[in-house]
């Protein structure tokens, strides 16, 4: 709606103006020295046109005798006046002195486009007074049925002023935007406003209850009060949207920066509020309250708007970091400066519980892949700069050390602490991501260092087995002291780690001593003296790195490789072979009772104590070179009750290296098997019930 054509001119003073002009103007006028007087003229000025009103309307009431409608209330004037006359503060207080407020001064009715004038100017008591005046008369002729043949002229007085009433409505929503703009508050802009409001609430203490085509806003209130506050509102929007936000393309760190330089200003902008701008209202303002409350709803909004975007994993931090710890700290809104003005305790939450709970979300499901990702470079960096380069694990009070667990628990540990910082239920999620990709990453580990140590033959295999062994121990015993955790569904995947770590390294154990077992009970392996050292070495160059694991770790997997010494060789004994006569069975009886020594003592001395293996083989060498057939049984009932899980077949096989005939080997066995039976050797231990039994055991 515009004003009318034949009140108002298309100048720079009119309401068309540009914002921009608009701004320079009202720079211009704080900037210059008289604008004080100016303001204390005009409202002088106010307060003579409205009692030269109230005076004309009251003489009009007698000759009519008809009460007007949508005037000043006399009696509110009346006391406004007696105030200042015994010098009590008002609302005009803090502009200019009270009784230069109070002088008579003269007042005349100006045209619409004087008005208008006026409000450009920030000349807002004189404007709003004039326009007072405008309005009562366009009142009081319509009540006098002036307009009655012309009700086109009363439509255009009527939109004149609610215009001009508008104009100041748009003036009082630049000055409150200008206060946090503009370097310095200009105090008595501030309170000439607050006076100008108080001044129309008088004025229009009430709505006009009778509903006239044309004139609904003549004489009603414009509730400028809800303006101010509006205006307030829509200050702190833009000043929230005014912060610098860098491209995300320019700067990782973008929404970092975003957030600093938010707080930073708004905090700033507070502080010139409980400073210097809450002294320009009234109590009844609350004007700290009102711009926290404008502050927190426009950083809510632009909050809202940040996290629908596509955020990334540090970003979506951030954010949740900003809100949860940031925003209410001492770098903010409990910043010491702003108590005890700025109250934060009856805030609303910053975000809606739906967008906080999406936002945790977000970041659990991006957290998800940043997880997988570090866990695949500590992988990545086993692989290239230890396995490749052969670099040998470290040492640790005797123990082999790798710094696997360290690095796991770590990535764990942070982000569960940053998560924790957040809330208790961001904190729980976190680590039960945690755990749930550390047990997808342990077989992923595993498989990939079984196929290196597959594909080639390194010496720091088995001292990284041990390590690694160590490392995944220390994991589960550092992940239950540091997060109470349940470590049950981990527990069970190392003992499966373990177990084919434990196979693995039997299997490359059994490429290195195969070779050797295999010449046992030839021609060659009786005469060779050297073998037996060749044996030892063998079996120490992988046993001696079992010292350092951790034990129990160290002697269970000791004993599974004293076992399977044994176990091997009784296996490669017990093939059918070349006839031997009597000196070569002494031979090879001397021959395997010292290996099995060799075997039994290095073992031992290692740490193995699995020393209920040691007979197994000296009994075998005991019946092989025995001399005297009678003797044999005695030898063969050992052997049964030490091993009572020892076979049928396992006996005639043995029976059979010594020579005996097939009827000799049945008849031995039965006389002592009763010994077997009766037996409860071995303390619960299997041996030959591991053993494979030749099909052919008869050749001799």
């Amino acid at each position: 709606m515009e004003l009318d054509i034949r009140s108002v001119t298309s100048e720079p003073g009119s309401p068309m103006s540009s914002p921009g002009e608009e701004k320079m103007e009202i720079a211009s006028e704080l900037s210059t020295s008289d604008s004080q007087r100016r303001d204390s003229g005009f409202f002088e000025r106010g307060i003579k046109t409205m009692l030269s009103i109230q005076k004309s309307r009251l003489s009009l009431k007698k000759e009519r005798g008809k009460e007007g409608t949508g005037t000043w209330n006399a009696k509110r004037l009346l006391q406004t006046l007696r105030s200042c006359e015994e010098n009590k503060p008002t609302v005009c207080d803090g502009v200019e002195k009270v009784d230069e407020i109070c002088k008579p001064i003269e007042a005349k009715p100006l045209s619409v486009m004087e008005i208008n004038e006026l409000i450009q100017k920030r000349q807002l008591l004189e404007a709003f007074a004039s326009i007072k005046l405008m309005e009562d008369e366009t009142i009081s002729e319509r009540d006098s049925e002036k307009y009655i043949d012309n009700p086109q002229e009363f439509v255009r007085k009527s939109k004149d002023v609610d215009l001009l009433y508008n104009s100041i409505t748009n003036a009082i929503q630049s000055i409150v935007e200008a206060t946090l703009e503009d370097p310095t508050v200009q105090h008595t802009m501030l309170t000439s406003m607050v006076t100008l409001i108080a001044h129309e609430e008088a004025a229009h203490p009430k709505a006009d209850n009778t509903a006239r085509p044309g004139s609904d806003l003549l004489g009603r209130p414009r509730k400028w009060r809800e303006q101010w506050r509006e205006a307030v509102n829509e200050s702190a929007r833009k000043r929230v949207l005014k912060a610098p936000m860098a491209p995300r393309e320019e700067a990782t760190s973008w929404l970092d920066l975003h957030l600093h330089f938010l707080q930073e200003h708004l905090r700033e902008d507070l502080l010139k509020v409980k400073s210097s701008v809450k002294e320009c209202y009234p109590e009844e303002y609350q004007v700290c309250d009102t711009y926290v409350e404008a502050f927190h709803n426009a950083i809510a909004s632009h909050l809202q708007e940040l996290s629908q975007g596509p955020l990334e994993f540090h970003e979506l931090y951030t954010l949740l970091d900003w809100v949860a710890n940031t925003y209410h700290s001492e770098h903010f809104l409990g910043h010491p400066q702003l108590k005890p003005e700025v109250k934060t305790e009856n805030l609303p939450l910053l975000l809606t519980p739906a967008d906080w709970d999406k936002l945790k979300n977000d970041y659990i499901a991006s957290a998800k892949g940043k997880i997988e990702s570090y866990f695949g470079n500590i992988l990545r960096l086993e692989v290239t700069e230890k396995w490749k380069k052969e670099v040998h694990s470290e040492e640790k009070e005797n123990l082999y050390h790798t710094s696997l667990s360290f690095d796991i628990q770590t990535i764990i540990g942070q982000h569960v602490k940053l998560s924790g910082a957040i809330s208790r239920s961001l904190e729980t999620k976190m680590l039960e991501l945690c755990m749930a990709e550390l047990l997808k990453f342990i077989p992923r580990f595993e498989q990939e260092f079984m196929e290196w140590s597959t594909a080639q033959d390194s010496p720091i295999f088995v001292p990284y087995l041990v390590a690694y062994i160590n490392s995944f121990h220390d994991l589960v015993s550092g992940l239950e002291t540091a997060f109470k955790v349940n470590t049950e569904e981990l527990q069970k995947i190392l003992a499966a780690l373990t177990r084919n770590f434990t196979n693995h390294f039997l299997t490359k154990l059994r490429t290195k001593i195969q070779p050797l077992l295999k010449k046992i009970l030839t021609k060659n392996w009786i005469l060779e003296t050297e073998r037996p050292v060749s044996l030892a070495l063998a079996v120490s160059q992988f046993s001696e790195h079992l010292q350092h694991m951790r034990e129990p770790l160290g002697q269970e997997l000791l004993h599974e490789v004293h076992k399977y010494m044994v176990k091997e060789y009784i296996t490669q004994v017990i093939k059918p072979r070349w006839k031997m006569n009597r000196e070569t069975r002494q031979q090879v009886s001397r021959k395997m009772s010292l290996e099995a020594a060799i075997i039994h003592n290095t073992l031992m001395d290692q740490g193995s104590d699995a020393s209920w293996l040691f007979p197994s083989i000296e009994h075998i060498a005991n019946i092989i070179g025995e001399k005297t057939k009678d003797k044999i049984k005695a030898h063969v009932k050992e052997l049964c009750q030490d091993y009572p899980d020892i076979r049928k077949e396992h006996v005639l096989a043995i029976l059979a290296l010594r020579g005996l005939g097939r009827s000799r080997r049945a008849a031995i066995f039965r006389q002592v098997r009763h010994a077997q039976e009766s037996s409860d050797g071995g303390q619960g231990c299997t041996l030959f019930a591991e053993i494979d039994v030749p099909v052919i055991i008869s050749c001799f």
